[in-house]
């Protein structure tokens, strides 16, 4: 089957443009917007050549996997809009617990512990959220998010919600626990995923509803974080910093309890378990 929008999401006005492939959702969605798209548009494909991560890393998408991205074009508080990365995160785990229900499984990976939680969480076998941008199965990554603006014409911006997720296949000989919905048994494609991501998303907006609803999402988040309670590393700006992941605060930002301070990060990659004890390297 072809790529195609839940009910749900059609209702709530958003549009689909689906590729076979393309360079980077991302880049086509922000050229989108530079052309005057009024936004609510999803950009989907099963292969992208020039993807990228946080940090300009790249990011992957062989034949099969999913490359989406959204483009909302508002007039966003853009401090308000990053939060959206989360409501994204929640969309996914949603999409993924719909479309892999009640299964369990036994995490195929490759690399090391660096970008994982370090074995399972408090969730059991189930998908968890790693602050700021990753889902994980077990440990191991299965997706990431990533958030770009643009200023547009009209006090309004446009915002790129990109979505990378492994269906079929994961990156090997990367510095992190990786693994895709394949090597967790699931046999289904991009497109089953995506009708549900599509759900989903809509769902989790309308309990965002232009940040009324963030504490909510908060909360949510939050009964899915992985490594919440534990030790934790967080690289910020080239420095170590080392603590017990206590929660997120009001803005998400990632809080951690490090000798009786609390200390407050915006940005930083942040590594569990044996990595987090060893320096995080």
């Amino acid at each position: 089957m072809g790529f195609s929008l839940a009910p749900t999401a059609i209702v709530a006005g958003y549009r689909i443009e689906a590729h076979e492939s393309v360079g980077s959702t991302n880049a086509l969605a922000l050229e989108r917007a530079a052309a005057g798209d009024p936004g609510r548009l999803w950009i989907v494909s099963k292969k992208q050549e020039s993807g990228r991560g946080r940090r300009g890393r790249a990011w992957a998408t062989p034949e099969g996997n999913l490359a989406a991205t959204l483009l909302l074009a508002e007039a966003f508080d853009l401090k308000l809009a990053a939060t959206l990365g989360f409501v994204a995160g929640l969309a996914l785990a949603d999409a993924l617990d719909a479309v892999v229900p009640d299964m369990r499984f036994a995490v195929a990976v490759d690399g090391g512990a660096g970008g994982g939680a370090g074995g399972r969480g408090p969730h059991g076998d189930r998908f968890e959220l790693k602050w700021p941008n990753d889902v994980l199965a077990s440990g191991a990554k299965l997706a990431g998010i990533l958030l770009e603006s643009t200023l547009l014409p009209g006090n309004r911006a446009a915002l790129a919600v990109g979505i990378g997720v492994n269906v079929v296949a994961y990156p090997e000989g990367v510095p992190y626990p990786a693994t895709s919905l394949k090597a967790l048994g699931f046999a289904g494609d991009a497109e089953t995923l995506f009708l549900a991501l599509s759900d989903a998303w809509a769902q989790n907006m309308a309990v965002w509803r232009d940040g009324a609803g963030l504490s909510e999402v908060r909360r949510r988040w939050l009964s899915r974080a992985a490594g919440l309670g534990s030790e934790v590393a967080v690289r910020v700006d080239g420095n170590i910093v080392r603590g017990i992941f206590e929660t997120i605060d009001e803005d998400c930002r990632f809080v951690i309890r490090s000798g009786g301070d609390k200390i407050v990060i915006a940005a930083g990659d942040v590594h569990f378990g044996a990595v987090a004890s060893a320096g995080a390297a």
